[in-house]
């Protein structure tokens, strides 16, 4: 109950601050709460059970591709709201069942075998967008959610689908938080430290990170819907290596195993490119086309190494610890009466009496 309560708090703080953003702003939430949701699950999949996944890109994007079929073949009869619950219901199956999938396969793959598995369903999406009923490289499309009648002369459409973002992000991430802190989030964990031990604790590795790639793939699911909600479109050049390599850097950044981190990482993610276009835009011409697409590299490459050498536990780990209160140093307890205090000679004393 209290974790609802705090994921309701938290949501309508977000959706509060959209009345203070522009179109365009509110358009950058959007993308950060889909991209918070996707991040949230690849944080609790590396940070709880070690397992690095480089295409989390991929679950987005079907998890999109889903949302817009079924969203789509809904809304031709049955109203938008029914339409947005059967696209939703659509993203979380179809990224489901693919991280399923992947998480039947992270049961007998190890370490650089499984990124690289990840990583070659990224490279192979565009191939399979040609070959599968996707759209090609144009996508599909999604159906367009209109602002409802009562609040259409109070908000614009971004800051509507700001609030659909963000609610859908809420739901994706809160069950998050409970499985961490609960009895499965535990079991992940003695897998991390030590699958001996946990197979010798009656804890049995290969379901554990088979439910781990699912728990982290659905909000991966949601959050592409989220993304096709804001953009009405879905297309395989939107989830490439750039971005399923950002997902990874957002996760790092913020502190793998952190939801809190996960979030702030999105953030960064989704800003830090637009302000490094804006201040590109601001030097001398010739500089700006050497720098273009490069000096987002460099930045996010500088930012993941400092943050790294300063602090591993990411942004969320730094936060943690200015929060905790620094510890006196310890007080000698008092000499009682009638009795020498200690000394601080540290060899021992002999006894000179005859």
């Amino acid at each position: 109950m209290r974790l609802t309560l705090r994921a309701a708090a938290i949501t309508l703080a977000a959706i509060a601050a959209t009345f203070g953003l522009d179109p365009f702003r509110n358009y950058q939430l959007a993308t950060a709460a889909g991209v918070f949701a996707a991040v949230a699950g690849l944080t609790v999949l590396i940070g709880l059970t070690g397992q690095l996944s480089l295409g989390h890109a991929v679950l987005m994007a079907a998890g999109g591709y889903g949302y817009a079929a079924a969203a789509t073949a809904t809304a031709d009869v049955a109203p938008l709201p029914v339409a947005l619950l059967a696209g939703l219901i659509g993203a979380a199956l179809t990224a489901g069942i693919l991280g399923l999938l992947l998480g039947l396969a992270a049961a007998r793959l190890h370490g650089p075998y499984l990124a690289g598995l990840t990583l070659a369903l990224v490279i192979a999406l565009p191939s399979a967008a040609n070959v599968l009923p996707l759209g090609g490289e144009q996508g599909r499309s999604a159906p367009l959610l209109p602002v409802p009648e009562a609040l259409s002369s109070l908000i614009a459409i971004e800051q509507w689908h700001a609030w659909l973002a963000i609610v859908i992000s809420a739901a994706a991430v809160t069950p998050l938080v409970a499985l961490r802190s609960g009895r499965h989030g535990l079991r992940m964990r003695a897998v991390l430290d030590d699958e001996t031990a946990a197979r010798l604790s009656g804890v049995n590795p290969g379901p554990v990170k088979t439910g781990a790639f699912v728990a982290g793939a659905i909000p991966a699911g949601l959050g592409g819907a989220a993304l096709a909600v804001a953009t009405q479109q879905v297309a395989p050049g939107g989830y490439g290596i750039a971005f399923s390599l950002l997902l990874v850097v957002a996760a790092v950044l913020g502190g793998l195993g952190s939801i809190g981190g996960a979030a702030i990482g999105s953030v960064l993610v989704v800003a830090l490119p637009w302000l490094i276009d804006t201040a590109a835009e601001a030097v001398p011409a010739d500089l700006g086309r050497r720098l273009d697409g490069n000096l987002a590299v460099l930045l996010f490459g500088a930012v993941v190494i400092a943050v790294t050498l300063a602090r591993p536990e990411g942004i969320a780990g730094l936060l943690t610890g200015l929060r905790r209160p620094k510890t006196a140093p310890s007080e000698p307890a008092p000499t009682p009466p009638g009795e020498a205090p200690p000394s601080n000679d540290s060899k021992p004393s002999t006894n000179t009496e005859r």
